[in-house]
């Protein structure tokens, strides 16, 4: 499929169709016709088109009518009106109704070209500004790769090699670690930045709705599907598409996914045309999916597809030189518009000796907490939570924590977090409340917070 956009013209008058047809058509413009409105419609249905060509005295039906109904079944599509002298004041009616311009008979065919290019100007336009404004509310804008490590300039190296190119790109690490700045790095750095960034973690998609999210859906395609809804397919077009968790794409999505890959084409639910997806797809997952490939728990063929280009991201605590760097810039951000937080040195190192389990998402998570409690500006070690304060050596310094030691850091971790409510700590623990009480004085964590 090529970048062509698709014209339907409807038209009562066999001449005008040929005409329209013949003359109309391009190296950027593709021309379908309809003789009534009866088969407008099925052609409406069955493909997707980007400006109608409409005439609005029509045998089988009103051209106002019908000029509101393609444009309620397809709103991003653009109409434009054929009309006589006579009808003038019902093309000027249509335009309040939604219609984008009227030409009246007889007309010049390079007036007409030029009113058709324009219209898909804006549906185009449209279209770019609806990918961009999900891009914005669901992204936030791009943050740049901080560290110092080998790790780190190794990624920003890979980084900068693979963003100028279509490739795909797989990112794996652990949770917190930062893949999705990583993704918008590279989509930072491609040709494609000035497009949108779609973002959609796949472990939050609703399992019933996937595919529609996805691919969006026709009007009717299913119970519920009330209206036509673009996909993120369609948001993405032209810009990149980062899928998050990837390991947890339905399977039987996933062969879909496959077929988008290798095809560059899609259909929405419900719908029998081909749309093409110029996208670039970057994927991530805290999973081993090569491990879940060869136990059949993910699509082997997918997995092949989406690793064409890997980038790893260790954990924080194998890079632990990158801390004092990501503090500084944590506490430049959260700080941002207030008196500025520095952190006392042995507070710092504290920092340093901790098992970060939770990478950069849970070292930021504490210094926006410290910030609260600090004393004048510092951040001192009675602004973290306790198991972060002591100046007991870390599992990374000595012998590994037994399972009692495991649990008790886990419980005051997941306390802290919570600011002491109990409720809401042993929600997150999965134990009852009774459970989490006994444990607390277990532990001697009574004043925990």
């Amino acid at each position: 499929m090529n970048d062509k956009y698709c014209v339907l013209v409807v038209d009562d008058e066999e001449s005008i169709r040929n005409l329209l047809k013949k003359e109309l058509a391009s190296d950027t413009r593709c021309v379908h016709t309809a003789p009534s409105a009866r088969q407008a419609r099925k052609k409406l249905k069955d493909n997707r088109f980007d400006v109608v060509v409409l005439d609005i005295r029509l045998p089988d039906a009103d051209g106002l009518e019908l000029c509101g109904e393609f444009k309620a079944s397809v709103p991003d599509m653009e109409v434009i009106l054929i009309t006589g002298h006579g009808a003038i004041d019902d093309a000027v009616e249509a335009m309040r109704l939604g219609a984008y311009d009227y030409i009246t008979k007889p007309f010049k065919l390079d007036r007409l070209e030029l009113m058709l290019d324009r219209a898909y100007q804006r549906v185009s336009l449209q279209r770019e500004n609806l990918g961009l404004r999900h891009s914005q509310a669901n992204t936030g804008g791009p943050q740049p790769l901080i560290g110092k490590s080998d790790a780190i300039k190794h990624i920003q190296y890979l980084v900068s090699r693979v963003a100028p190119t279509e490739a795909p790109v797989l990112i794996t690490g652990e949770s917190g670690v930062g893949k999705d700045v990583v993704a918008r790095n590279i989509h930072a750095q491609s040709d494609r930045a000035s497009k949108p960034l779609i973002i959609k973690n796949c472990a939050m998609l609703q399992r019933e709705l996937v595919r529609s999210e996805l691919f969006g859906h026709k009007k009717g395609a299913f119970t519920g599907a009330s209206e036509t809804k673009e996909g993120l397919m369609s948001l993405a077009h032209k810009g990149t598409l980062f899928l998050d968790e990837i390991g947890d794409l339905p399977t039987d999505v996933q062969a879909s996914l496959l077929r988008v890959l290798e095809a560059k084409t899609y259909r929405r639910v419900g719908d029998n045309e081909e749309r093409r997806a110029d996208i670039r797809f970057l994927f991530a997952t805290n999973r081993n999916l090569a491990k879940a490939a060869t136990e059949g728990a993910f699509n082997e063929a997918l997995f092949h597809r989406i690793n064409v280009f890997n980038i790893h991201i260790p954990p924080l605590k194998e890079r632990k030189e990158d801390i004092p760097l990501l503090v500084e810039h944590f506490l430049s951000r959260l700080c941002a518009g207030k008196e500025r937080c520095v952190i006392a040195e042995k507070t710092l190192q504290c920092l340093m000796r901790y098992n970060w389990t939770g990478n950069v998402r849970e070292l930021r998570n504490v210094l926006e907490r410290s910030i609260i409690l600090s004393d004048g500006g510092v951040i001192t070690n009675q602004a973290l939570p306790r198991e972060l304060a002591s100046d007991q050596p870390g599992p990374e310094d000595g012998s590994p924590l037994s399972l009692d030691a495991m649990e008790r850091e886990h419980i005051a971790r997941v306390l802290s977090f919570y600011g002491g409510n109990r409720q809401k700590a042993a929600k997150a623990l999965g134990i009852g409340r009774k459970t989490l009480y006994r444990k607390i004085q277990k532990y001697d964590l009574a004043d925990q917070r």
